[in-house]
């Protein structure tokens, strides 16, 4: 037996094919009923006296759920802001910059989802660098080659309270909706990675179970790419494989709180995890579709990504196997890749979700458009079968149909 495994082998043996690097970024997680308590004690230790809260307006009229919020800031809160929309518009996000500035806020919280999360970073971005969106965010080169310019800029101390399970809770980018093409500006920054995440059981119940439900299928759709990734590690897969089956699990059982809490650890292992594998082609794709016919980025995922596994199968085998077990089943080979997609139809039934792109409003004429825009998507480059070109995008939205 040779002692040199190509990189797919070397996953499937649990072994690696190059030297392990794993550097986990600080982390400070408080969960239960008295997790606020730490709320104050984690902003004296960043040096903050002006906090400033970024929420929904849903989530500020919940009298009881910002009850708890001011009382845990006490004299530390410098304000609310009510600013957050769903899919973080440039113009909110830069009419949340300018209110950060005219409130002194010296730290952000930002409280509810992804939207939320990706607002409140964002806008510290925004307000340290003093640049257009446009001019800080990823973009493609003469070249053709994706670039993301180093935001040098000290940012606003960022603490999250999430209400739904969002993988941005611990992410370091920030991809804002641009309104005057639909595309996304993805802005990365490390240094907006959160200080400290407050998870607690009253304000999990907030959302509705419909936005649980998206959120925890746009979880899932990161899942499953991460551990089709060509990139992955023992840890990462080991986080991986434990947020898919805590999803297969508790998904169906969301509106009870112990569903919550489970899909909300779900979410922060996804998010930990995919810090180490990247993506693949399901979420731009999901993007582009939510952002173009305003749906919510999770059922666009999970409508298209049966048919990416379908299009990676033979270039993630090892990956397939694992999520074949963490779907309950055992397969190996070929046979992987149906028992994944078996899984998560046998689950999408449950959730009576929608099948098919044209069941959301889809047409089929948009679908061009679809597969060049997200061709401009950081993640098609670690898609672990290597995108050609736009063609091969829009056979898998055929194909999702």
């Amino acid at each position: 037996m040779s002692l040199a495994q190509p990189p797919e082998e070397a996953r499937t043996a649990g072994t690696t094919a190059s030297p392990l690097r794993h550097l986990v970024p600080e982390l400070r997680l408080f969960h239960g009923t008295n997790s606020l308590d730490a709320l104050q004690g984690e902003l004296a230790r960043l040096g903050s006296t002006r906090a400033v809260v970024v929420c929904g307006a849903s989530l500020a009229r919940d009298g009881a759920a910002m009850a708890l919020l001011q009382e845990a800031l006490g004299e530390r809160g410098a304000g609310v802001l009510p600013c957050v929309r769903a899919h973080s518009p440039l113009d909110a996000v830069q009419a949340a910059a300018a209110d950060l500035q005219a409130l002194g806020a010296d730290a952000v919280v930002a409280v509810g989802g992804g939207s939320a999360v990706v607002t409140a970073r964002g806008a510290s971005i925004l307000l340290a660098e003093q640049a257009d969106a446009r001019q800080l965010c990823t973009q493609r080169g003469a070249d053709g080659v994706l670039r993301s310019p180093r935001l040098l800029a000290p940012k606003l101390p960022q603490l999250v309270v999430p209400t739904t399970p969002t993988t941005a809770t611990l992410k370091a980018g920030s991809a804002l909706l641009d309104p005057t093409d639909g595309g996304r500006l993805a802005l990365f920054d490390p240094k907006t990675r959160a200080k400290a995440v407050f998870v607690h059981p009253a304000l999990l119940q907030t959302p509705p179970l419909a936005l649980v439900v998206s959120a925890t299928l746009n979880t899932l759709a990161m899942a499953l790419e991460g551990l089709m990734s060509l990139r992955g590690d023992p840890f990462s897969d080991g986080l991986l494989v434990h947020a898919t089956r805590l999803i297969v699990e508790h998904l169906p059982h969301a509106e009870v709180p112990a569903g919550r809490e489970a899909l909300m650890f779900a979410s922060l292992l996804c998010g930990h995890g995919t810090d180490y594998t990247g993506a693949g082609i399901a979420i731009p794709l999901g993007h582009a579709v939510s952002a173009r016919f305003h749906v919510d980025n999770g059922l666009a995922n999970a409508i298209v990504l049966p048919h990416v596994v379908r299009f990676n199968a033979q270039h993630a085998v090892a990956g397939l196997e694992q999520l074949a077990l963490a779907f309950g089943r055992t397969a190996r080979g070929a046979a992987a890749a149906d028992a994944v997609v078996h899984g998560m139809e046998q689950l999408f039934a449950q959730l009576e979700s929608p099948k098919r792109l044209r069941d959301i409003g889809v047409t089929r004429a948009s679908l061009p458009e679809l597969a060049e825009v997200s061709m401009d998507d950081w993640f098609v480059r670690d898609n672990p079968r290597p995108v050609r070109d736009a063609a091969d995008l829009l056979g898998v939205l055929d194909s999702a149909w």
